[in-house]
């Protein structure tokens, strides 16, 4: 079973990126305002919250999740995103998102393939329920909708980084 002593610290902190970069990817697709950047930033910390609570995830999710839950892990995570996306445009954040989900897709297959499966699934999840979270295109959050098209075009774009169905 993987785990965090199964990878380099360099590895770990793009394991550790790709979870955050998973929601990311989607909210730059299609910023919302505020209160959907609020909506989208809470649908992806629950994933996180429900995956640390659910008995049947595997030992690399429940490591990655107990790393979210130190400060030490929040903070190394902060710096390591901070980095990678300084000085990058809207839609370059994108795009870096998805360049570090086909490296850690890769990582992943080559270390721990009994356990990628799940996790690409995961975090293809956090993608899935952050572009559900706010309505796109509406008036003081009436109609809009759900997911709107330059989401769904990055859903699939997240699905081929990771090297999964869509």
């Amino acid at each position: 079973m993987a785990n965090k002593q199964s990878f380099s610290p360099d590895e770990w902190s793009k394991i550790m990126e790709s979870v955050a970069l998973s929601g990311v990817a989607v909210t730059a697709a299609d910023p919302s305002g505020l209160m959907g950047l609020l909506k989208e930033s809470f649908a992806s910390a629950n994933a996180v919250i429900s995956a640390g609570k659910d008995p049947g995830a595997n030992e690399l999710v429940k490591s990655v999740v107990s790393d979210f839950e130190s400060s030490e892990g929040r903070t190394k995570l902060r710096e390591a995103l901070k980095n990678r996306l300084a000085g990058a445009s809207q839609g370059d954040v994108s795009q870096k998102s998805l360049d570090v989900l086909r490296e850690v897709s890769a990582l992943l297959d080559a270390k721990a393939p009994n356990e990628a499966a799940a996790f690409k699934t995961w975090l293809r999840s956090i993608s899935t329920s952050v572009a559900e979270a706010a309505s796109e295109g509406g008036t003081l959050g009436f109609g809009g909708t759900k997911v709107s098209d330059k989401e769904k075009a990055t859903l699939n774009d997240i699905a081929k980084a990771l090297g999964i169905a869509a």
